[in-house]
């Protein structure tokens, strides 16, 4: 029955089923069924008015009336109702429906009167409230339950399903089919965590009795979202280990430790050691590895995955990296280069600007195993790329390529190669484990010896000359300079300093012989963009204007200054990562954040934590709150995050809980045979459709 078409259901009909379609995405009943209120009005209390302000939502207040009348003609004409409690009087005010509200209202009668208190002209008003006529007879004082609020859209109010609308139709829906609600959880999993059966949860998700009601459905529908995903990314975690076998690094040969003994220019932190130890471990066991390396801005994630492609080498493999851009990629190609020099490894290059007349010796040193490392973008996915025996695939910032991109370097060896996800964008612990459920998560949690904490500073425009001041010292200490701007060309909707007034200030600020300048962004072609960054990189240049095209790729020991103009319209993961462009060297380094005064608390709150802290674990969990998970970059190409109800920032305690009872599960029962989890391979069953690209890491 929940499968219905949506149009089949009591008071909907074609119409309205074509606007809920195109406005909500609800097509069956089911749908609509999952159509939670974002939030509910509280009726259980009644307000004094001495307390209303402006601020408040809807709240209800029990009062006499005193004085009504009929105010202006035609247009203008409205009804005003004064009205007061013990504490004080406002004004209630109608422009429609006065002819029968005029009947209806009598002066010294009490009401319970519902709505959205508003201030006009310094007095509380409510316009178009809800009445109630107040009976001290009838112990039940007013509407007094919860009432759900839904979301709508103009479109949708216009067939009159606003709140009120939908809420009738979830009754119809409920009252027809609450019975089809099916559970979907293991009795045993009900009473271990003291949750209430779905069709209770459902029930009071929409209609709660009360406040407790409405928290245990709450809790119960969270948990089904949480231990569902993890279901699913645990149960693929199993198969994967189960189905595919992985190439088997059995030792670790000459090439490995004579780069750790002799070439290696500084000791691994110990949070490198500890990583390499967990990757060895891995590709012993003779299982596919899926592993995500976690690793803040310069923690020396590249290393850690060069010793594990030289790993690879070591036991007849080649190995490969693949960055989302080709300035990253290169970037890649020169600092592994500058690592092992020339002799040590084959080292080659494959990006969409390699040159025609080179790729088919490419190719053929590829495919007879001479090539020992390819560094290269999206390029290396093509079909004419062909290795000889590819046993690591090193996938840098891999939020930035789909999953079917990723796929397809899985298949270029007969048994998958193991895979190393890197990010230097800090991950939350709780999206990790939503998000990359199904990978083991390593981190690198310390900064190599010798690197400076960056010094970050947050300046308002007023203090300009004191941040150009402070850009002359630097550069006269030959270091070099980044300016981010937000934006291009000025925006009509946004004031703010853009690229190219910037790049005209700071060419009058800093003018010709004495200083020069790169300017790259996004409109500039690949070309134009590598030949202004390498005028940078080789320090021709002291000063760089860029966009945000800076956020990942380059590296650039003496840049010791990184200056964000409009800090305030960055979101924190983009403060982290653009300040992370400096402090490369191990001179002192500084991150300046410009801003206009007028501040929104949030911004207060992401320029106050980039002051105060590098830590990029600590920033991303901060991040999370304030932008909610949604939000978070690369999140919402991941298919995974489908939450109507559960929020990661505010749920952490509950995905544990959820996770924790997966993993025991199956532990128990690793193939959900026995006759208490059946129901949850009804779950698998249900969920079979088309080709599945969750084993892909």
């Amino acid at each position: 029955m929940l499968k219905t078409p949506i149009e089949y259901l009591k008071g909907v009909g074609t119409q309205r089923a074509d606007v809920l379609k195109k406005e909500l995405g609800i097509y069956t009943y089911q749908n609509l069924l999952v159509h939670y209120p974002f939030r509910y009005i509280d009726r259980t209390k009644y307000y004094k008015i001495k307390d209303l302000t402006g601020d408040l939502p809807a709240v209800q207040v029990l009062v006499r009336v005193f004085h009504k009348e009929i105010i202006g003609e035609k247009h203008t004409k409205r009804l005003v109702v004064k009205v007061k409690d013990d504490t004080g009087s406002i004004e209630l005010v109608w422009f429609q429906g006065i002819k029968w509200i005029d009947k209806n209202v009598n002066i010294g009668a009490a009401f319970i009167v519902f709505g959205k208190p508003t201030v006009f002209n310094n007095r509380i008003s409510i316009s178009h409230p809800e009445l109630e006529l107040y009976n001290p007879k009838i112990k039940k004082e007013g509407n007094l339950t919860l009432q759900p609020v839904y979301n709508s859209t103009e479109k949708l109010k216009m067939f009159s399903l606003d709140t009120k609308g939908i809420q009738k139709l979830l009754a119809s829906l409920l009252e027809a089919c609450v019975h089809e609600i099916e559970e979907s959880l293991p009795q045993y999993i009900l009473v271990k965590h003291s949750l209430l059966g779905k069709q209770e949860a459902v029930l009071n998700i929409h209609f709660p009795k009360d406040v407790k009601s409405l928290t245990l459905a709450q809790r119960r529908l969270k948990f089904d979202e949480l231990f569902f995903i993890q279901l699913k990314l645990l149960k693929n975690k199993l198969l994967r280990v189960q189905k595919f076998k992985g190439v088997v690094f059995d030792k670790v040969g000459e090439k490995f430790n004579r780069f750790y003994s002799e070439m290696l220019p500084f000791e691994l932190t110990n949070a490198q050691k500890r990583v390499l130890k967990e990757i060895r471990i891995d590709t012993q066991r003779g299982v596919q590895t899926n592993r995500l390396l976690q690793g803040d801005v310069g923690s020396g994630k590249t290393v850690v995955a060069l010793m594990s492609m030289l790993l690879a080498i070591d036991n007849g493999y080649q190995a490969c990296i693949m960055a989302p851009t080709e300035i990253l990629a290169q970037q890649h190609y020169t600092s592994i280069k500058n690592l092992v020099g020339n002799n040590f490894a084959n080292l080659e290059i494959l990006t969409g600007s390699t040159r025609k007349k080179n790729r088919p010796d490419i190719h053929s040193r590829l495919e007879n195993g001479e090539i020992n490392i390819l560094v290269g973008t999206h390029a290396l996915i093509e079909e004419s790329v062909k290795f000889l025996k590819l046993g690591l695939v090193v996938i840098d910032e891999q939020h930035r390529f789909g999953v079917e991109q990723r796929a397809k370097l899985w298949k270029k060896n007969s048994i998958p190669p193991h895979v190393l996800v890197m990010t230097a964008t800090p991950i939350p612990r709780t999206l990790a484990m939503t998000l990359y459920g199904d990978l083991d998560v390593s981190v690198i949690d310390e900064l190599p010896a010798g690197r400076k904490p960056i010094k970050t500073i947050h300046l308002y425009d007023s203090q300009r000359l004191r941040m150009y001041g402070f850009m002359r010292e630097e550069i006269a200490k030959g270091r070099q300079v980044y300016i981010v701007y937000p934006l291009i060309k000025e925006s009509e909707k946004l004031d703010l300093l853009h690229l190219e007034a910037g790049i005209e200030e700071i060419s009058h600020v800093f003018p010709l012989p004495n200083y020069f300048i790169s300017i790259v962004h996004g409109k500039l072609s690949a070309k134009d963009k590598t030949s202004e960054m390498e005028r940078f990189i080789n320090g021709k240049t002291q000063i760089m204007v860029a966009t945000t095209v800076i956020e990942v790729g380059v590296n650039v020991p003496n840049a010791s200054v990184m200056i964000i103009e409009n800090a305030e319209r960055f979101g924190l993961s983009q403060l982290h990562q653009l300040r992370g462009r400096v402090g490369r060297g191990a001179e002192q380094s500084f991150c300046i954040l410009m801003s206009g005064s007028k501040l929104s608390k949030d911004a207060k709150t992401r320029l106050e934590t980039m002051v105060r802290t590098n830590d990029g674990f600590e920033i991303s969990e901060i991040d999370l709150q304030l932008r909610g998970p949604g939000n978070i970059e690369g999140t919402q190409q991941s298919g995974v995050l489908d939450l109507k109800l559960a929020d990661l920032a505010l749920d952490q305690n509950l995905l544990m809980e959820a996770r924790q009872s997966v993993i025991e599960i199956f532990e128990q029962d690793p193939y959900l045979t026995n006759t208490e989890n059946k129901i949850l391979n009804h779950y698998f069953e249900a969920k079979k459709q088309g080709i599945s690209w969750d084993k892909i890491s």
